[in-house]
């Protein structure tokens, strides 16, 4: 649990063991017949691929900066209207990807003839990983969460008990204090004694702060996987055809996916270090691997045992991910948020907002 105080750790070893896999891939023995070579244009397949890794790589880091740089503007920070909307917005964007995107081609690889009939195709593994993924995320949510409250207030324990045992011999010894109220605050820990208010007491502000941390860092972790399988997708393609529209699909849907990832970080108060490098492992994950399936065409076979395994696998896992995200963390937090329950017109158009979001993301299922 101490990996959550550092969320670039988490995202380095995944990152590292999905970059481990690949070599496995291009060893494993075809079980099916290769692809028709027929339309394939390998000049022109490699500069989309070059013009796509740039794409991507520009239209994710805009869209997770907006937000990261918009709280300067105050139209875009987290109090207001319009940061819900887009955030409403974006969460739609990443249910349509985990449940139209990602779910049915876990399924495709899973059910592949190329695979074994057994275990393969006698069993949904593709529907029974993403539920089990979407419930060790309900774990580490919850388990995360209480560490951080219980590391919060062990810190803040020894600091009651010492003003305790002051105010005890202040009162033995009279000290001219009798009768007087004892206030003490300090800004480092949100306590108080007396009269005081506690930072603690407002709003459940250390509860929310924490559920934002943990959110940003489990969603980020999905999407990454997610991210690179894509990646190595778009890079292993050999028809220009396939590639124009992944490319153009995958723009849109790494830009709003990083509008509501840089939401949660915002929200989550991450220092500057964090921020920045959750940011770029978010920015970069899809073109490494557009540029790791670029180096690994002439001996990837995407109809290998060993290739439909583990990309369903991943796929699978990380829908259950994306969709736990969304439905729960996302959506749920927000929809039940007084602001938006006192408020109609922002519920309505909050409605409006993930409709759209889900149902672009929906129709660009037709090219990518």
């Amino acid at each position: 649990m101490v990996v959550m105080r550092k969320p670039w750790v988490l995202l380095l070893f995944f990152f590292s063991s999905i970059l481990v896999s690949p070599p496995t891939l291009a060893l494993a023995e075809c079980q099916c017949t290769a692809a028709d070579a027929a339309g394939a244009d390998k000049p022109v397949e490699l500069k989309l691929k070059y013009v796509g890794i740039a794409a991507i790589l520009f239209s994710a880091a805009m869209g997770i900066l907006i937000p990261i740089v918009g709280r300067r503007w105050q139209a875009l920070r987290p109090e207001r209207d319009a940061f819900f909307v887009i955030k409403a917005f974006a969460a739609g964007v990443i249910l349509a990807t985990g449940m139209i995107h990602i779910l049915p081609d876990a399924f495709d690889s899973l059910t592949s003839p190329c695979l074994p009939e057994s275990p393969w195709q006698n069993f949904p593994f593709a529907g029974f990983v993403a539920m089990m993924s979407a419930l060790v995320t309900l774990m580490i949510d919850t388990c995360a969460t209480s560490y951080y409250q219980r590391a919060h207030f062990n810190k803040a324990r020894p600091v009651d008990e010492e003003e305790k045992v002051g105010d005890e011999e202040a009162a033995s010894t009279g000290g001219g204090h009798a009768g007087h109220v004892h206030l003490h605050t300090h800004a480092t820990h949100g306590h108080a004694h007396g009269a005081g208010p506690s930072p603690l007491n407002e709003a459940g502000s250390l509860p929310e702060h924490i559920r934002h941390r943990v959110v940003s860092q489990v969603l980020e972790l999905g999407i990454v996987v997610h991210s690179v399988i894509v990646g190595m997708s778009v890079g292993t393609s050999s028809h220009p055809s396939t590639i124009r529209p992944l490319i153009g699909a995958l723009c849109f849907h790494q830009f709003f996916e990083g509008i509501g990832l840089g939401g949660c970080i915002v929200q989550a108060k991450f220092n500057v270090k964090a921020t920045f490098i959750m940011a770029l492992f978010f920015s970069l994950t899809t073109p490494l691997g557009i540029a790791l399936g670029i180096g690994i065409t002439s001996r990837y076979d995407e109809n290998s045992t060993t290739a439909l395994t583990v990309e369903g696998l991943l796929d699978s896992a990380s829908a259950g991910i994306l969709i736990y995200m969304a439905l729960v963390d996302l959506l749920a937090a927000d929809f039940t948020n007084p602001r938006v329950q006192n408020n109609g017109r922002l519920q309505l158009v909050a409605y409006v907002a993930l409709l759209l979001g889900a149902g672009f993301m929906s129709v660009i299922a037709k090219w990518a």
